[in-house]
């Protein structure tokens, strides 16, 4: 069967190489745009940067304001399901999986953007402005979700807040930090804390439920100056004492 493709489209099986150049292409891009903002970055600058020609790049992307849109969708999509992975990872305790979830979606980019960068804000609003919204939307409901769904959001019924305000507490802190932080590490630091104190009444709750094991059933530790096995039973007047009659006895039948 003869299969017929249309000139200047890649046929079904060059799409997987055409996406994956793609992707280098806006990966590229989106780091030129982190250095130098979006004023400054030229078109030949982020071809250098991904390593092809300069025709080659306008190949997938016009005009830059098209490659910027393209680059930011890409990050929000890949940095979205970073954090979501990180949230549904049951194995690790919630404080950590929140950390993760905030460093896949803030917390890389911490102390990256160049000295030129700042005017990368105004350009996403103005070009990518929805698409930005819609993507911190279903973030900050991720985080909502798994504080949901570990029952620490039912510890603060009594206060009056939801599982949405947590969330929305901890990412006013990952914005703050995001701003005052000068690394990454100092970024991490700081959301451990946020999310240590918001997860308090889960981390006591995990821990009494750790104190009904097994282990915490043995016998408690010695105290200082008590024996670390029981002695001896004494009887009478003591080994001792039975000793001594013993010894007298033979004497006597001396």
């Amino acid at each position: 069967m003869l299969t017929i493709v249309n000139e200047g489209e890649p046929s079904s099986t060059d799409r997987p190489a055409e996406d994956l150049r793609r992707r280098k292409l806006m990966d590229a891009a989106f780091t030129v745009f982190l250095r130098f903002g979006f004023r400054k970055t030229s078109m030949d600058e982020v071809a250098r940067a991904a390593g092809v020609s300069r025709q080659g790049l306008y190949l997938h992307f016009a005009t830059k304001e098209e490659l910027f849109r393209a680059s930011v969708g890409y990050f929000l999509d890949t940095a979205l399901a970073a954090a979501a992975a990180a949230l549904a990872d049951a194995e690790r305790p919630l404080e950590e999986r929140l950390v993760a979830a905030f460093d896949a979606w803030i917390g890389r980019f911490v102390g990256a953007l160049g000295a030129d960068a700042a005017d990368l804000s105004t350009a996403a609003n103005e070009l990518v402005g929805p698409l930005v919204a819609e993507h911190e939307g279903r973030f900050v409901e991720a985080v909502a979700e798994a504080l949901r769904a570990s029952g620490l959001a039912a510890a603060y019924e009594p206060a009056g807040v939801t599982g949405r305000q947590l969330a929305d507490t901890l990412v006013s802190s990952a914005r703050g930090l995001k701003h005052g932080a000068a690394t990454r590490e100092a970024f991490l630091e700081g959301m451990a804390i946020a999310a240590r104190v918001v997860c308090l009444p889960e981390r006591r709750a995990r821990e009494a439920r750790a104190g009904q094991s097994p282990q915490s059933l043995q016998a408690a530790p010695p105290r200082q100056g008590e024996p670390s096995t029981p002695g001896p039973r004494r009887e009478g007047k003591g080994r001792g004492s039975t000793a001594r009659k013993a010894r007298k006895a033979r004497g006597t039948a001396r």
